[in-house]
């Protein structure tokens, strides 16, 4: 995909003395006394800024946080928490702008933070007078907000539609490059791991994928669905038995183009859904009705690790058991080793993806980390991101 790249810009010294507006991602969780938790977006957003300032550029960032109402300012939805963090990361102060649309004071060589751009109303709704005044106030738009690049919002979509120059941001720039890498142009053997709870809400992506994947492994609710469409027995465990065809539909597409999905040999159950609850590793033949799965067996875990290991290219959304619970972890800990432990490209994405990754002190051996849970997911369902897509535009 060819987009102008905020990196590129600067380096041909077009930053110098601009007005430079980044689109970040500082959406952040806190606490009820609105500390913030986990800053790991604050901390991705900082070397596009960095980048921004050291080329002389006036620097504005704005991101939402939360979901407030446009119009309607409560402090909890302010951005000043985020502003003080990102103070202490660039060591600097970074001021905090309330009702900025229709105009910011900013000097080059400095950065204010724009208060939340949701509370504007039309910000949602890509309204095209609130674009046409965003793009009004810089000379070059940056989006660096993965996140939120499957939205088409007046600050991810209208202002790069109207602003005099639209890039991408490191960051950005990034994620197209590794999932271009990893859909567009794999290395094979391409296998794709898509587990969690419904195969509803992943059908699209399990069907997207079908037509791309040398093997496609499914763990969790979405395993339990195919084992019932294979004519396994799952007793009580999470399913979607109305979806049997569509299951079946996915194994037939996979099976035609001489792909697979590999359908559990061994699992384990449990009576209750419970941490202590004791662990029984089984043939996935000898499920009785009152078992819960919970987890992929040691055997089916060592046949995918093996097939991992051989990849080229792995994408990864979503852990092949409860892994939070430490007797049902041992599938998701076999699955992150081999994805670890293979020469293959990588992509992980979604927040469990991200917490097992975390849990197995693996970041470091993934390919690339997705920021984006559900940005990821729609390009996994082969959709065109609308910031993607109008950035691609403007570079034309």
């Amino acid at each position: 995909m060819n987009v102008l790249r905020f990196t590129d810009l600067c380096a041909q010294g077009k930053a110098s003395g601009q007005r430079v507006f980044i689109r970040a991602d500082l959406n952040v969780p806190q606490d009820d006394a609105g500390r913030i938790t986990e800053d790991t977006r604050i901390r991705a957003s900082v070397p596009c800024i960095q980048l921004a300032l050291d080329a002389g550029a006036a620097v504005m960032v704005t991101s939402h946080l939360g979901r407030p109402t446009e119009g309607q300012f409560k402090p909890e939805d302010s951005l000043a928490p985020v502003a003080a963090r990102l103070g202490e990361l660039l060591g600097r102060e970074v001021p905090l702008v309330a009702d900025w649309v229709d105009g910011v004071q900013v000097a080059p060589g400095q950065v204010v933070l724009l208060e939340n751009c949701r509370l504007n109303k039309g910000e949602k709704k890509n309204d095209e007078t609130l674009a046409r005044k965003l793009a009004a106030l810089t000379d070059i738009y940056v989006n660096d907000a993965f996140g939120t690049a499957h939205r088409a919002e007046a600050t991810t979509y209208g202002i790069a539609q109207f602003a005099k120059i639209a890039c991408a941001g490191p960051l950005l720039a990034a994620e197209i490059d590794a999932i271009t890498k990893a859909l567009a142009h794999p290395q094979r053997p391409l296998v794709a791991i898509v587990a969690g709870s419904k195969v509803s809400t992943k059908l699209t992506i399990l069907k997207s994928l079908a037509d791309k994947v040398d093997q496609l492994i499914v763990g969790g609710g979405i395993a339990n669905t195919f084992m019932l469409a294979a004519g396994l027995k799952i007793g009580k465990s999470l399913a979607e038995p109305d979806l049997l065809d569509e299951a079946k539909a996915v194994i037939e597409v996979m099976r035609a183009r001489g792909a697979a999905v590999p359908i559990p040999v061994d699992v384990v159950t449990a009576k209750t859904f419970a941490a202590d609850a004791p662990a029984t590793v089984k043939d996935a033949s000898d499920v009785a009705d009152d078992d819960l799965i919970l987890d992929i067996g040691p055997k089916t875990a060592d046949l995918l690790a093996a097939q991992l290991r051989e990849a080229g290219t792995v994408v990864w959304n979503g852990p092949v058991g409860v892994f939070e619970f430490d007797a049902f972890a041992s599938g998701t800990k076999t699955i992150a080793r081999a994805i670890a432990d293979s020469k293959a490209f990588s992509i992980a994405g979604g927040g469990d993806t991200l917490a097992a990754i975390a849990k197995y002190g693996i970041e470091d051996k993934i390919g690339y980390i997705s920021t984006g849970g559900g940005a990821f997911l729609e390009v996994l369902e082969g959709k065109t991101l609308p910031a993607f897509e109008i950035l691609a535009k403007r570079a034309e």
